[in-house]
């Protein structure tokens, strides 16, 4: 099989970036449901890491049932419906929790940042809302890069949210926010933006907001923001992998 990986240079934690690549060329179609993968003296070769991080890497997957493997065969692509439902740990149900917990915490404060935001936005950060969106809406993959690029162009528009609120008080706790989920809780963010923050309804609700602020309707704006983030919470709440603790 011809190469299909490059070596990985950006600094992130090596069995999650190839965790990622893997990922990205099942949704391209370079890796079909059936397909096996490379050996993993191939991968590493590809991605010019060891042997013990691709089979990290691996793990992950399988972990997550994106790849399954036969003993004595190799591993092999699973089905797309197997890849959606995700098994969950305790310690990965825990950072669940987490999430909803900070996704309430953020609700308030972000509607009411969206209000004011409403009244004082500029056209230029209008603009840069406008073009977060985009991004979001651009980014219709499947796999994890492009959950990454959607979690990515959300906290954008929010923050520039926040931004054009013009209380310095709401862009601070809007970045201790984001630095909580970024630092300690992205995977979760990025697993759960590929199988529930995705589609039609997720960006009208981005969409009802940015409206909201366009139109200058503080009112429309503060409620249109905690609908998102009320039903972003209700979404994670209720995924079907959830599990109990």
């Amino acid at each position: 099989m011809a190469d299909i990986f490059e070596p990985v240079s950006r600094p992130r934690r090596l069995p999650d970036e190839i965790a990622s690549s893997i990922l990205e060329a099942i949704s391209r179609g370079d890796l079909q449901p059936g397909d096996r993968l490379p050996t993993e003296m191939d991968l590493s070769d590809q991605f010019g890491v060891a042997r013990t991080v691709v089979r990290e890497a691996i793990s992950l997957l399988k972990f997550d049932g994106v790849i399954t493997a036969r003993q004595g065969v190799g591993a092999f692509v699973s089905d797309a419906s197997r890849r959606r439902s995700f098994r969950i740990s305790p310690s990965c149900f825990a950072k669940r929790q987490q999430l909803v917990k900070l996704l309430a915490l953020r609700t308030s404060v972000q509607a009411d940042a969206a209000a004011k935001a409403a009244l004082r936005r500029t056209d230029e950060q209008l603009a840069a809302m406008a073009a977060a969106l985009e991004r979001f809406a651009g980014a219709t993959g499947s796999g994890m890069v492009a959950a990454e690029a959607r979690v990515d162009a959300e906290a954008a528009f929010y923050r520039t949210i926040a931004e054009a609120s013009d209380n310095e008080y709401f862009i601070e706790f809007i970045q201790m926010i984001d630095a909580k989920l970024m630092e300690n809780l992205r995977s979760v963010v990025v697993k759960n933006a590929m199988v529930a923050e995705t589609g039609a309804q997720v960006r009208a609700e981005h969409d009802e907001v940015y409206a909201a602020i366009r139109d200058r309707d503080a009112e429309g704006a503060r409620l249109a923001t905690r609908r998102h983030y009320e039903h972003a919470a209700k979404r994670l709440a209720e995924r079907s992998d959830i599990g109990t603790a």
